[in-house]
């Protein structure tokens, strides 16, 4: 029997909004570079975040400062290689390798976590993964073999930031501090190597853009968030291959994309697999 609890519910929400603030990043990426464009992703979240803890009268300081900037630093420099990679490959291909999250989540929980994994949960990742391999179809003719290693290392980063997020649930600190320190880090760190480089100019379009992408990601961290603290890690992680889905459905709907048979088999893959992951 499958039971769709609280953290599945959390984490349909966040894969929605990650799919969507994937197409303002791909907008986006004509015109900035990936740190502008996690910077004003960061800041414009931080913005919100800032005025959500504010209405809810959730405190800055933490117990685990440590903790905190361990897992706002790698989820940094994984968002930052994300975007990257969206900015030099395929839509669909780059959430496809940034979705190799679970794999590496497998991996990592024995070690991060101390947790013995029930062993029907990596069938249910294995599943997913398969379907992954079908949607990427990993030739990379005519592609970016660096954004594609890019793209890989940024499912690892995001790896470890969700367990990361598992230990300060765990350890009762709030949804919105935690994001709080990821927006300002990030913010922080973007906005440090974007004083070094090219800074381009924005547009009336360009700010569109941005706030969707800021909405959208802010939206979707504090839904992924809130999954990771009250659900099973390794079984939000089956359930996160629906970004794939998502985006897949925008892509087809927004840039005209065709979907082959392999694609929709690779879909299929990963829907059994998020089902199969949830179960309790």
């Amino acid at each position: 029997m499958f039971v769709f609890h609280q953290g599945v519910i959390w984490m349909i929400i966040a894969t929605i909004f990650f799919a969507l603030m994937g197409t303002f990043v791909k907008l986006g990426g004509e015109s900035f570079t990936p740190t502008e464009l996690v910077f004003y992703r960061s800041s414009i979240s931080l913005f919100f975040i800032i005025a959500i803890m504010r209405w809810n009268d959730v405190s800055y300081s933490s117990n685990y400062m440590k903790l905190h900037l361990t897992r706002s630093s790698i989820g940094f420099i994984s968002l930052l290689f994300f975007f990257y990679a969206i900015n030099h490959l395929p839509l669909s291909t780059a959430i496809s390798l940034n979705y190799t999250s679970p794999i590496f989540l497998g991996l990592l929980m024995p070690f991060i976590l101390k947790r013995r994994i029930k062993k029907w949960l990596f069938l249910a990742v294995a599943i997913g993964f398969v379907g992954v391999f079908f949607i990427l179809k990993p030739t990379f003719e005519n592609q970016n073999y660096f954004a594609g290693l890019i793209g890989l290392i940024s499912g690892l980063g995001a790896a470890m930031a969700y367990l990361f997020v598992t230990q300060l649930g765990q350890l009762k600190e709030p949804v919105l501090r935690t994001i709080f320190y990821f927006t300002l880090i990030s913010t922080i760190c973007s906005g440090s190597i974007m004083f070094f480089g090219e800074i381009h100019i924005i547009q009336f379009e360009h700010a569109l853009i941005f706030l969707g992408l800021g909405v959208s990601a802010t939206i979707a961290q504090i839904a992924i968030t809130k999954a990771y603290h009250v659900g099973n890690t390794l079984g939000n992680a089956g359930l996160s291959y629906l970004t794939i889905i998502f985006a897949t459905i925008i892509g087809v709907v927004w840039f005209d994309e065709f979907i082959d048979s392999q694609t929709t088999l690779g879909i299929l893959f990963i829907i059994i697999s998020g089902v199969y992951a949830s179960k309790k």
